[in-house]
């Protein structure tokens, strides 16, 4: 209970120190803060214009108050204002959240799947020319950009094959199977990009933990009763190998978050990536910063899970953890 307990509270100061520093970053640039919150049209407005902004976004309070109010605003749910879209950050936010859920959660689930079994293989394979072959083509991909393999899918599977759209998405929400293919139809090439640009990862940590869990003594014992590679590789190596590719998945998803960011801009796709790079564009901050806060609560959250979930996977934790608590 007590390592639950500081593991909780190891979380809660990571999410304390995102949210300051998110209510930190406008107030400690240099110049006017509501010029950084408000964008570049500040700079044209008068200052009784300017004063009106302040009290608007509370710049006018004392450092303490402000901060005060922004934790009030926060457990209240309010992030502000979308200068852009002068709507509430949240609501704008939570318009786009289940594009990007649906884009990266199938993303991170095939490349973790993709990755892992095929570093497996190639780990069962190890020495021979298919798995040099294998490692090349895998390090190969993962050094390209997420742009460039997603701008040749569209290149050849869009446009000389026809296969698939090369932008936008369909509706979430509707019902039957044409509406069903249609979105697996627009997210078949976003989601090939994340896999193809981001399995690499996977691939080599479950190689190299195969390589070694091969030669380990339990394995060469069951080989010795007479059990078949491919049995001692699936059934008796593949549970341990794959540990730490498990805590390789809670921060993998940190990393196709960002690079949704540049796959939905490239597929004109309606998630966070792309309101982000919108929001950029436009200079609108209090959306960057509720958007940047919402990664951070995700990536978070996803680390607690695997911090969770991962004592079910490896027994020595449980025995670990009952003799610490004696």
């Amino acid at each position: 209970m007590s390592t639950v307990a500081s593991r909780v509270g190891q979380y809660a100061l990571v999410l304390w120190a995102a949210a300051t520093l998110n209510f930190a970053l406008p107030r400690l640039a240099p110049g006017d803060p509501v010029v950084y919150v408000y964008g570049g049209d500040a700079q044209a407005l008068s200052e009784p214009q300017l004063q009106q902004l302040r009290v608007s976004f509370g710049l006018d309070r004392s450092l303490p108050e402000q901060y005060a109010g922004f934790w009030a605003g926060l457990l209240r749910g309010d992030l502000g204002l979308s200068v852009q879209d002068s709507r509430p950050v949240l609501d704008v936010l939570a318009e786009r959240l289940p594009w990007t859920l649906v884009l990266v959660g199938t993303a991170t689930a095939l490349a973790f799947l993709f990755g892992s079994l095929l570093g497996v293989w190639a780990a069962w394979r190890r020495g021979t020319k298919r798995d040099a072959g294998t490692v090349s083509g895998v390090l190969a991909l993962d050094a390209m950009p997420g742009f460039w393999i997603g701008m040749i899918l569209i290149a050849v599977f869009a446009v000389q094959l026809g296969w698939f759209p090369s932008y936008g998405a369909v509706a979430l929400g509707g019902q039957g199977l044409p509406w069903l293919g249609e979105v697996l139809l627009r997210l078949a090439l976003p989601v090939a990009t994340l896999v193809l640009a981001g399995m690499g990862g996977f691939f080599l940590l479950a190689r190299a933990a195969m390589v070694v869990v091969l030669d380990e003594p339990y394995l060469r014992l069951a080989r010795a009763k007479g059990l078949t590679e491919r049995r001692v590789a699936l059934v008796h190596g593949l549970r341990t190998a794959l540990l730490p590719v498990f805590t390789n998945l809670s921060l993998a998803a940190g990393g196709l978050l960002s690079g949704a960011v540049v796959v939905e801009t490239v597929f004109a796709y309606p998630g966070l990536g792309s309101l982000i790079f919108e929001a950029v564009t436009v200079r609108d901050y209090p959306l960057l910063q509720g958007a940047f806060l919402l990664a951070t609560v995700g990536i978070v959250g996803a680390n607690l899970l695997a911090d969770a979930v991962y004592p079910l996977l490896d027994p020595r934790l449980r025995r670990g953890r009952l003799v610490a608590g004696g």
